[in-house]
């Protein structure tokens, strides 16, 4: 069996990106599926939730990306098991050029969460239109999916948000609420789907469709249902 590769990303800061990479991650890992996390990022962040797992949960493999400090080799921080089914790249802020040519060049599918807002949606508006331009994207088939995050329940429906996939032709793949569960999942190091189901079932149902679509041979037949339209499909390509 080969790598399934799945790429978080989005241009800004704040989107919710290690949010998705560590809840995915640990819903691949509780398959017990062998799951690594590459995480880019200078912060950090899925590397820090790492940290704070129990011994006793399913093993996450975390592998740094960022920058090496002095004195270390960046291909040994960098370093997958080859034994990993699952790998979620959690990707920094501000991706582009060669890095982010790096990032393609071991992705099966794309997930980028935007937080609703006019200045992110606007930002990710042109993000994606420049990845949608990348040969490479359209060499590999890569898929992309949208999500949107920190969904206030004050505000189900955010007409912007949704006029700007639609111009893209599209999906969104699912919303992700402004809630505790999320918060306190990060802070303690485990995943939604670790957590007692009476208090984070509500979040498990919004998150599923990620998961679904993160899953190899999964991505066909949600296309075909219309939740997930390939790249070549987009007025873009």
């Amino acid at each position: 069996m080969r790598m399934n590769t799945t790429l978080v990303i989005n241009p800004k800061g704040g989107s919710g990106k290690t949010t998705v990479t560590t809840n995915l991650a640990s819903h691949f890992a509780a398959q017990g599926l062998p799951t690594a996390i590459l995480d880019y990022d200078p912060q950090g962040s899925s590397l820090a939730w790492l940290k704070l797992r129990d011994p006793q949960a399913p093993k996450i493999h975390g592998a740094n990306g960022a920058p090496a400090r002095a004195g270390r080799l960046r291909s040994l921080d960098m370093h997958v098991p080859a034994t990993t089914r699952q790998l979620v790249i959690d990707a920094p802020a501000g991706a582009s050029g060669l890095l982010l040519q790096e990032l393609l060049a071991r992705t099966d599918c794309i997930v980028i969460p935007v937080a609703p807002s006019a200045i992110d949606i606007h930002a990710t508006a042109n993000f994606i239109r420049d990845l949608l331009l990348a040969g490479r994207i359209r060499a590999r088939n890569i898929r992309l999916g949208v999500v949107a995050n920190r969904v206030r329940r004050s505000m189900p429906v955010y007409q912007p948000f949704e006029r700007f996939l639609g111009s893209l032709n599209l999906p969104l793949l699912t919303r992700l609420s402004d809630s505790d569960v999320f918060l306190d999942a990060a802070e303690t190091g485990v995943g939604i789907f670790e957590m007692d189901p009476d208090v984070s079932a509500e979040a498990r149902e919004q998150f599923e469709p990620i998961c679904a679509f993160a899953q190899p041979g999964a991505s066909r037949a949600a296309s075909s249902s219309g939740k997930v339209i390939p790249l070549t499909q987009s007025r873009w390509a």
